[in-house]
C-alpha cells in the first residue's frame, strides 16, 4: 500500500505548513513530510489526524499497490507544457469532497449555454443556505418548488431570497424564496 498524503495535499492547494497547521493537534511540515515519503511511519491514528485535515475518509489516504492510477506528468503553463520533477496522482473528484459532508452533486450539460458544452459535468458541493456568501459570483444550482432546479451565477442573497443569474444570453434574473440547499460549482469536467 502506498500513502495518498501528498497527492491530496496538492490537489486541494494545501502546503505542507498548511497541512500542519490544520492537524488536530497541530504538527510540524517537517513531520507531514516525514509521512508523506514514508520516513515515518503512518499509523491509523496519524492517517485519522490527516484525513480529518485534508477532510476526506481515512481509507482515501492509501492505495494498493497494483491498482494503476492516472498521473499528472506535466503541468501546462504560459511558455508551454513543463515536466514535473516526479510524476503525481491525479484523484477523482469525488475523493476532493469532505468526509463527513454530503456527497458532491453533478450537473450533466446536454445543450450549451453561455460556457458550458453539451457532455460537460459540474461538479457541486452543496452548503447550507446561510453560507450563501461564500458562493456569491460563482455558479450554483438551488431546488425550486415542484421538483424543478435554477443554476446560475449567485448575484444576490437578501433574507430568503436568492437570485441567481442563468448562464444563457438575455435571460432574466431568476429568484428562489428559501431554498432548502445550495449547491455551488467545484470542477468542470470536459471531454476533448
Amino acid at each position: 500500500m502506498t500513502n495518498r498524503i501528498r497527492d491530496i495535499r496538492k490537489a486541494k492547494g494545501l502546503t505542507l505548513a498548511d497541512l500542519a497547521a490544520a492537524c488536530h493537534p497541530p504538527t510540524t511540515a517537517q513531520t507531514i513530510g516525514r509521512l508523506e515519503t514514508g520516513m515515518r511511519q503512518l499509523s491509523l491514528t496519524w492517517m485519522n489526524r490527516i484525513a480529518a485535515a485534508l477532510e476526506v475518509e481515512p481509507a482515501s489516504l492509501m492505495r494498493a499497490e497494483t491498482s494503476a492510477a492516472a498521473q499528472i506528468v506535466a503541468e501546462l503553463a504560459a511558455a508551454g507544457a513543463q515536466a514535473l520533477t516526479s510524476p503525481r496522482e491525479a484523484l477523482m473528484p469525488s475523493e476532493l469532497h469532505t468526509a463527513d459532508g454530503p456527497a458532491p452533486m453533478v450537473l450533466a450539460v446536454s445543450e450549451s449555454v453561455g460556457e458550458y458544452r453539451p457532455g460537460d459535468l459540474i461538479w457541486l458541493r452543496p452548503l447550507d443556505p446561510e453560507d450563501a456568501a461564500s458562493a456569491i459570483n460563482r455558479d450554483c444550482l438551488l431546488p425550486r418548488p415542484g421538483g424543478r432546479f435554477a443554476f446560475g451565477r449567485l448575484i444576490d442573497r437578501r433574507g430568503s431570497l436568492v437570485g441567481l443569474l442563468p448562464p444563457g444570453a438575455g435571460q432574466k434574473q431568476v429568484v428562489v424564496d428559501n431554498p432548502a440547499w445550495i449547491a455551488v460549482a467545484f470542477m468542470l469536467v470536459r471531454a476533448l
